[in-house]
Formats: C-alpha cells, sequence, structure tokens
C-alpha cells in the first residue's frame, strides 16, 4: 500500500513538472517572431495571334518572350512563389464570346520547379484573342490569400480585343480590394493607344508601364521587378508641391509622390542639420505622348534663393520615366554646446520640367512623380564643393578672381621693369 501511494504521488510530481513546462515553453513559442511571409508573383503573358510578328531583333515576338521567361526563371529568388498566366493561347476560331474566356493559369503559384516552369512556356504558340481584362482578374484570383506582397507583370504587344470588360476599370476594381496587389504592364510594341490603356492599368494600383522592343530589354526589366517583389515595401506619401518655397511642404526621409504639369514648378523644403547629407532623388513618368527632348531639374537653394546644387538629366523620347538627383553635405559646426543641437538649415528643392506634348494630348493631370528623400550622416571629409554651402558656379567665379588677380599682379611687375629698363638706357 505505502508502495503504491509512493508511486502514485511520484507520478504527480512528474505530470505537475510536465505541465510546468509546458506552461512556461508555449508563451515563450509564442513570442518568437513569425518569418514574413513569401511574396507572389504572377507573369502574364499574351499568346494572341499577333505574337507571331517578327520585329523584335530579328524574331517573333513570342519567341522574344520565351527566351525571356527563361532568363526570368533561371534568376527568380528562392522567397518568391511564381505563377505563369497566358490569354489568347488556346481557342483559335472567331466566337468573340469564347475568345474572350480564353485565359488559364499554365504554372500554379508557389515554389518554382524551373525545369517544370520552361516546359510548360516552351509549348506556347500564337493563337487568339486578346483577353487583357480577365486575365487580370484570373491572376488576381491565382494569388488571393496570405499577407504577403503580390504583384502581376502583364506582357503584351496589343491593347484588349475583349470590350465591353475595360481592363483599366478591371485594375480599378483589383485596387479597390485593398489586397495590395500591384500591377507592372510592359508593351512590346509602341503604339499610343496601347500604351495608354497599359499605362492606365499600371498607374491604377501603383504600379509601372515600360515599352520594351528588344529582348535584352524584357528579361532585365522582368527580372528587376521580380526582385522587386520580395523586396521590403515601402508605401509611398501622397504629397504636394508648392509654388514657392515659403509655402512648400516640409518633408522628412521617405518616400513622397506627386503630380507635375508641363513647364511648371513644384517646391518642398527640407530641414538639413550640421552633420548631415541630404539625398534626394526624383523620377518622372511621361506617361502620354510627349514631344522628343524634354529634361528635368532638381535644384537645393536657400531660403533666400542661392542655389546650393543642382542635378538634371535630358531625354530624346526613347524613355517612359526620367530621373536626377543631387546631394547636399553640410559640415560640422564647431564650437557648439553638447547639450544643443545644432540649428538646422532649411533647404528649398526645386523640381522643374521641360516636357512639352502634342496639341491633342490633355496636360491634365500632371505627370506622376516619385521624390526620395535621404539624410544620412555627412563624410568627415566631403570633396563636394556642395559641403561649403556654395554652388560650383561660386567656384569658378573664385578661380576666375584669383587668375584676374595673378594676372594683373604679372602685368604690373612687368610693366614696372620695362619701365626702369627704359629710363636706365
Amino acid at each position: 500500500m505505502i508502495t503504491r501511494k509512493r508511486l502514485t504521488a511520484g507520478v504527480c510530481v512528474l505530470l505537475a513538472t510536465l505541465a510546468a513546462g509546458l506552461g512556461t515553453a508555449l508563451p515563450a513559442a509564442a513570442d518568437e517572431p513569425s518569418s514574413p511571409a513569401s511574396p507572389k508573383v504572377e507573369l502574364v503573358l499574351d499568346v494572341s495571334g499577333s505574337m507571331r510578328a517578327r520585329d523584335i531583333d530579328g524574331q517573333s515576338r513570342i519567341s522574344a518572350a520565351k527566351q525571356a521567361f527563361n532568363d526570368v526563371l533561371d534568376a527568380v529568388p528562392e522567397e518568391v512563389q511564381l505563377g505563369i498566366r497566358t490569354l489568347g493561347a488556346d481557342y483559335p476560331g472567331d466566337d468573340r464570346k469564347t475568345g474572350c474566356k480564353d485565359t488559364k493559369q499554365l504554372y500554379p503559384v508557389g515554389p518554382l520547379d524551373r525545369t517544370e516552369a520552361k516546359a510548360a512556356v516552351a509549348t506556347l504558340a500564337p493563337t487568339g484573342w486578346t483577353p487583357i481584362g480577365p486575365a487580370l482578374l484570373g491572376a488576381a484570383d491565382d494569388l488571393e490569400g496570405g499577407d504577403s506582397t503580390r504583384r502581376i507583370v502583364l506582357i503584351t504587344d496589343g491593347e484588349d480585343t475583349c470590350g465591353p470588360l475595360d481592363p483599366c476599370e478591371v485594375a480599378r476594381d483589383i485596387a479597390a480590394r485593398g489586397i495590395h496587389l500591384v500591377i507592372d504592364t510592359l508593351g512590346l510594341v509602341p503604339n499610343a493607344k496601347i500604351r495608354q490603356q497599359l499605362t492606365c492599368i499600371a498607374e491604377a494600383t501603383g504600379g509601372t508601364y515600360t515599352a520594351v522592343q528588344h529582348t535584352e530589354e524584357l528579361s532585365g526589366r522582368v527580372k528587376q521587378l521580380v526582385d522587386r517583389a520580395a523586396e521590403p515595401v515601402v508605401t509611398p506619401v501622397a504629397t504636394e508641391g508648392a509654388g514657392s518655397c515659403s509655402a512648400a511642404p516640409q518633408l522628412k526621409a521617405g518616400l513622397y509622390t506627386d503630380r507635375q504639369e508641363f513647364r511648371k514648378h513644384r517646391w518642398y523644403r527640407v530641414d538639413v542639420r550640421p552633420g548631415e547629407e541630404l539625398r534626394a532623388s526624383v523620377s518622372v513618368a511621361a506617361d502620354r505622348a510627349v514631344n522628343n527632348d524634354y529634361g528635368v531639374l532638381l535644384r537645393a537653394v536657400t531660403v533666400h534663393g542661392r542655389e546650393i546644387v543642382r542635378g538634371a538629366e535630358s531625354g530624346t523620347g526613347r524613355t517612359d520615366v526620367i530621373s536626377s538627383g543631387l546631394r547636399y553635405p553640410k559640415a560640422e559646426q564647431d564650437g557648439t554646446d553638447g547639450d544643443m543641437k545644432p540649428a538646422a538649415e532649411t533647404v528649398c528643392l526645386q523640381l522643374s520640367n521641360s516636357f512639352s506634348a502634342p496639341a491633342s494630348v490633355k496636360t491634365t493631370p500632371g505627370m506622376p512623380v516619385e521624390l526620395t528623400i535621404d539624410l544620412v550622416a555627412a563624410p568627415d571629409e566631403a570633396a563636394d564643393a556642395a559641403a561649403f554651402g556654395l554652388g560650383r558656379g561660386w567656384w569658378l567665379l573664385g578661380v576666375m578672381v584669383l587668375t584676374g588677380l595673378v594676372a594683373g599682379l604679372l602685368t604690373g611687375w612687368i610693366s614696372r621693369w620695362r619701365v626702369a629698363v627704359w629710363r636706365t638706357n
């Protein structure tokens, strides 16, 4: 009896110990940070009949797309779940109703088997219609579930042929779902109408439109977009630049979006403390037909209007986005009290452009602008002239003054020597 009681007591103590151990272990496991969800990407490829055209590096559009897909599949990051959907790949007939349903998932979204995905792409042949709207709806459904970042990359050579379902309205509906899905579009034909539709699709979800006419450009851009899906998502903050520095919004480090009309100025303000370096960059998207030869200028000036430094870039109509940037390292101040922070300098950023467009093109709303502001530690010995708070023009003026002074001294010395020689003789 005593032995049984002792055995029972020992079992109870053991169970109590295990329960206590589990009780303390479970909260600790719950506190462990969960790994971020894998980003999802679906490539949507147009396989309609027009993809037979041979105008990309001497080969057909579908051949260029297949080659680009093979390059992309080899470079997909391991953490990305990738799928492939086609449109216009199966129905060769003339029945519009049937042709506008011709979209299917060629490879499911998930961990990538590169060999299997390449084999699926190799079987594609240009066939039928161009149901872009239904394909986008199907791709959005393919990417549902989870909290990961999601991206659709649409590659096509034409506009949708399955109205009245407007793909631009489809993109807006997808954006309204609030699932943080971005659609990027790539156009294989430099056509104004196609460009307009693809730009509208991309802008509705915060994506980008790119015109590509070479295989290398296509593969490079798709790789870039797939890699971007694996990067941490930064949500841009909408802002509105002003017509003058005094009325400009105060910006901190971050990513901002705005719109700018043709040949208009936009002003923003940033506070830069001694020992900090301001790095600012801007990208302006030509989201409509524009005339050739244009430029973007980003200037940093003081509140009194004196230019500190500038960055400029020009284009000739061959790019859809034009970017420029600048940096302004502000030197540390000597003799400041350690308990008091040195006063910040307000730097005014002026964005200008020289875009123009044919009379038939609407100039409103303005073109999309993406502005990046960063404040980092300034270098100990900045070699840039901007570190002294002077624009490069001031250095040129200083060199000219010094040259004039030296030339004046030499001229005076030579004149006095000649007079002395004349008097002696």
